[in-house]
């Protein structure tokens, strides 16, 4: 649904706003049914793993499907405008009971993209707690620029790298991002976020989906990966990855893997924080 006034105003000084229905508690128990459903029947959940936390729309179609959710864009479109690019999107989870955690940081100091016009859409779809690890943000951190971070590839911490601020934040002035299923969040690139680990009896599903505007482009390679699902693209800064005829669909499959390949080579380089 779109954004109200208030809700918008509230974006802009916090850099996070919350929770926004994107969709029905019935559609998003269907799509966590269709991807557990997916992890029994291709090996379980580390065999998908990868795949789900690389780019889910490459390799599931309800997945390509959900990023063209009309809800979830109507939100978006005040933000970052008419034209937009799904340019990530990737799955969230922590199993019940787990140590699992990410440490404090901002999205933007790795991907590499040239301007600030993105926000990503947190959806919930299992119901994303303090219990059971949502997301603590700390509100106007999005006003800063991008600070230093650390590489600590901490076992339990599920970023790539393990990455974290070098100077964590105050977190007296957190906020807990609560939300229902089929609710979710926007929030800012340079926003300070983290999570704690989910000491929940249920796991914790996050669908994460990373919109840009077609004016953005890649500063490490001649070209990157993104999807258009509203409006028009008249840059053409980006490839577009076919939809998936079937999940994990081998020709998907390998699209993902050479892509996923490609992006290795410059998302995750160090970049200067000033």
């Amino acid at each position: 649904m779109a954004m109200n006034a208030e809700q918008l105003t509230a974006y802009e000084r916090d850099g996070v706003v919350f929770p926004i229905d994107a969709m029905s508690a019935g559609e998003a128990l269907a799509l966590r049914r269709e991807i557990e459903a997916i992890e029994t029947t291709h090996g379980g959940r580390l065999a998908v793993a990868d795949y789900l936390r690389g780019c889910a729309s490459v390799v599931v179609p309800a997945v390509h499907d959900a990023i063209r959710n009309p809800a979830i864009l109507d939100a978006v479109e005040p933000i970052i405008g008419p034209d937009l690019l799904a340019w990530g999107c990737q799955f969230f989870n922590k199993e019940a009971r787990t140590d699992d955690y990410v440490g404090w940081h901002q999205d933007l100091t790795y991907w590499g993209l040239d301007q600030l016009d993105e926000v990503t859409a947190w959806i919930a779809l299992s119901p994303a707690t303090v219990e059971s690890g949502c997301m603590r943000m700390i509100p106007g951190s999005h006003k800063d620029d991008i600070v230093a971070h650390n590489d600590t590839y901490a076992d339990a911490n599920i970023l790539s790298r393990g990455q974290e601020l070098t100077v964590g934040p105050d977190e007296s002035q957190a906020i807990d991002v609560v939300l229902e299923p089929g609710q979710m969040s926007l929030h800012h690139g340079h926003i300070f976020h983290g999570s704690q680990p989910n000491r929940s009896n249920d796991r914790r599903i996050g669908l994460v989906i990373r919109y840009i505007a077609p004016h953005m482009k890649q500063i490490g390679a001649s070209h990157d990966y993104a999807t258009l699902v509203r409006g028009e693209d008249r840059y053409g800064h980006f490839i577009t990855p076919p939809r998936p005829a079937a999940d994990f669909a081998p020709e998907a499959v390998a699209f993902h893997d050479k892509m996923i390949a490609e992006q290795g080579e410059y998302l995750y380089r160090e970049v200067e924080t000033g």
